[in-house]
């Protein structure tokens, strides 16, 4: 095994047991974009450029959507 495969399962088991853990929902999107770079990570080591260029430019506009959910819900549980 090589050691950029080792930093890869690193990153993706770490990010999702600490989303998993976490209960802020903020700590979670971050925690999800450590889980992703380990995913990107294992797509470009084995080649897969092209999944790893939709995952990197998908994520961040997930990433947007969530927020801008959490503070809508933010807004609603103040009125």
């Amino acid at each position: 095994m090589d050691i950029l495969t080792l930093m890869a399962a690193f990153l993706i088991l770490v990010g999702g047991i600490a989303a998993l853990i976490s209960k802020s929902a903020f700590n979670k999107l971050i925690l999800l974009g450590v889980l992703t770079a380990g995913a990107v990570m294992l797509f470009v080591k084995d080649g897969f450029l092209d999944a790893a260029i939709a995952v990197s430019l998908l994520m961040p506009v997930g990433t947007l959507f969530i927020l801008f959910l959490l503070g809508k819900k933010k807004e609603v549980k103040h009125d």
